[in-house]
């Protein structure tokens, strides 16, 4: 029997610029950097709070570094984690190591002791750099696990009227090395000599833990290319009739994470631009980036980040259709209260998806196509199929696994090939672990993850369709339906819900919404109200942190 997706149907309702499929440059990552510095020299590429680098002056401080890492023995394919907040610090280490051949390990500045020791151990790193706020957490590790290369910085080095730190400002250990210093001292303009091909590692990127022990997804230079030249052309028809000379980027999306360095690393080197860059979100720091530059070509965000700006008292003062040409989100679903708040201020936002595996890219909406509860089509070249558990095509419009084969796919998992064979097919097809459909234009429905499904009572229940019907509850700013063990029926379902500041609901409110929107066997048995919920630094739901909680709860009693 034919399969319904063989045909990649879905590129009939593509923009009209972009195209069905193309071919990728067999290089270097940091070959769009280089081309960067060519095209658009005395362009600004960084501005962190005012202070500007231009990209010719990114170029030259990336070169330098990576003939620093290459002096400090860092050679072709050892792991360097970079543990920093958004900064330009981060991109200039992120250019630097896949420049003298390493590759980038992601490391998030919020990671406790045992997570960062988990992560130094299994990547195996041989250089870490890291700013002066983590050196009394990583110090102890770093003797423990004998990392040779070390580089510290401070954040305000690359702030307005910054000035280089001292080795005792930073508390640097005997041999460790002062980021700015190295800039300073060291003056090569030209790239060290390093033969790197295009499937080699370039980045690990660990997942975001919600199913226990993390796993390092290895993607290729190939991969984060073909990411760097998908992102681009996908935003193309909107982005292509601003003039390159005023694109700005807005970035608050963190670069400790793929999504970060692909949608703004590299989409800005490969579009040549400027990267306007916050180390943290703050709504009221945000909102002054944003009124700095009068208009923002992209800005990748999570559903939470929009709800928090439009939350916000001064959200009237900002023209948001004039200031933002193309928005993008994934990471987690989209509430459909946030699309009628996008609506009502003429807000270009579109939903996409992807994970760890994929360059953060596998499905997007296409530019004035968007469908609310859809998070798009498949990518440029994304080949998806849609199977049942024995791993059978199912027709469109019904329930199975999203399966993916394509250009930003990873290669592996870290030195785990039993993770890495349960994840990929022998024929490369990636399982995600997420149970989805499609409609007849292609457009894919997230329904949940396959770890998340509830079974209660021989029923099989998706927690996100309990989540969606909660959220249209105007008082509720975050919701999280797990299963919790139940002796009668094997599981039952709780809902732990967020109110909004200063808002009020009762439990009787919330139940007579579910039943009417629900089947009864959906509805909740227990609720609890929270100040907040578990997510991921990307905006992902951590359910398991709270079914684990309740576990630990039931054994107690």
């Amino acid at each position: 029997m034919t399969s319904p997706y063989e045909s990649r149907f879905w590129t009939k309702v593509y923009n009209w610029k972009t195209p069905t499929t193309m071919r990728y440059p067999l290089i270097p990552a940091y070959y769009i950097l280089r081309d960067a510095t060519v095209f658009q020299p005395d362009k600004t590429a960084t501005d962190f709070y005012g202070a500007k680098i231009t990209w010719d002056q990114l170029y030259h401080k990336v070169t330098r570094m990576a003939n620093v890492l290459v002096e400090n023995n860092i050679k072709k394919g050892d792991r360097v984690g970079i543990c920093l907040p958004n900064c330009p610090q981060f991109v200039i280490a992120f250019w630097a190591v896949l420049m003298a051949g390493g590759v980038v390990v992601n490391l998030n500045p919020v990671y406790t002791a045992d997570e960062l020791e988990f992560a130094f151990k299994d990547a195996g790193l041989t250089g870490l750099i890291t700013f002066d706020s983590l050196v009394p957490l990583v110090k102890p590790l770093v003797n423990k696990l004998e990392i040779p290369m070390v580089m510290v910085t401070r954040l305000a080095d690359f702030m307005p009227g910054g000035s280089i730190s001292t080795d005792e400002e930073l508390g640097l250990e005997p041999g460790w090395l002062n980021f700015s210093k190295v800039l300073e001292t060291d003056r090569r303009w030209v790239p060290p000599l390093v033969d790197i091909k295009h499937d080699d590692p370039a980045v690990i990127q660990y997942t975001g833990g919600t199913t226990g022990v993390p796993k390092g997804a290895v993607l290729t230079q190939f991969n984060i290319v073909a990411a760097a030249y998908q992102v681009v052309m996908w935003c193309i028809e909107m982005v292509d009739n601003e003039p390159t000379e005023i694109q700005n980027l807005l970035c608050l999306i963190p670069f400790f994470h793929i999504y970060g360095e692909v949608c703004c690393i590299l989409y800005a080197a490969r579009s040549q631009m400027t990267m306007v860059i916050l180390p943290r979100f703050e709504p009221n720091e945000v909102l002054d980036a944003i009124e700095r530059y009068d208009q923002y070509a992209y800005f990748p965000a999570v559903p939470t980040m929009l709800e928090a700006l439009f939350a916000n008292p001064r959200v009237n003062d900002i023209d948001w259709h004039r200031k933002f040409v193309y928005c993008g989100t994934g990471a987690a679903p989209a509430p459909l209260a946030l699309y009628q708040k996008c609506r009502q201020y003429d807000f270009n936002f579109y939903e996409g998806y992807g994970s760890s595996e994929t360059c953060a890219l596998a499905v997007s909406t296409p530019g004035g196509r968007p469908k609310p509860g859809s998070v798009g089509v498949p990518y440029i070249d994304m080949e998806v199929r849609i199977v049942d558990e024995d791993g059978n095509d199912v027709p469109l419009g019904e329930r199975g696994e999203l399966w993916m084969r394509g250009a930003t796919v990873m290669k592996e998992y870290w030195n785990n090939p039993e993770e890495t064979a349960l994840a990929l097919t022998e024929d490369g097809w990636l399982k995600s672990g997420d149970v989805v459909y499609m409609d007849e234009e292609g457009y894919i429905f997230i329904v949940d993850r396959t770890k998340d499904m509830i079974i209660a009572g021989g029923y099989n229940i998706y927690p996100r369709d309990i989540d969606e019907v909660l959220m249209q509850h105007p008082a509720i700013a975050d919701v999280m339906a797990v299963g919790v063990p139940d002796e009668y029926r094997g599981e039952t379902v709780k809902a732990f819900v967020q109110l909004k500041p200063g808002q009020t609901v009762t439990v009787e409110e919330l139940d007579a919404l579910c039943r009417q929107k629900l089947a009864p066997y959906k509805v909740p048995k227990l609720w609890e109200f929270r100040s907040e919920l578990p997510r991921t630094n990307t905006g992902k739901a951590l359910r398991r942190i709270l079914r684990d909680e309740e576990i630990a709860k039931q054994k107690k009693e």
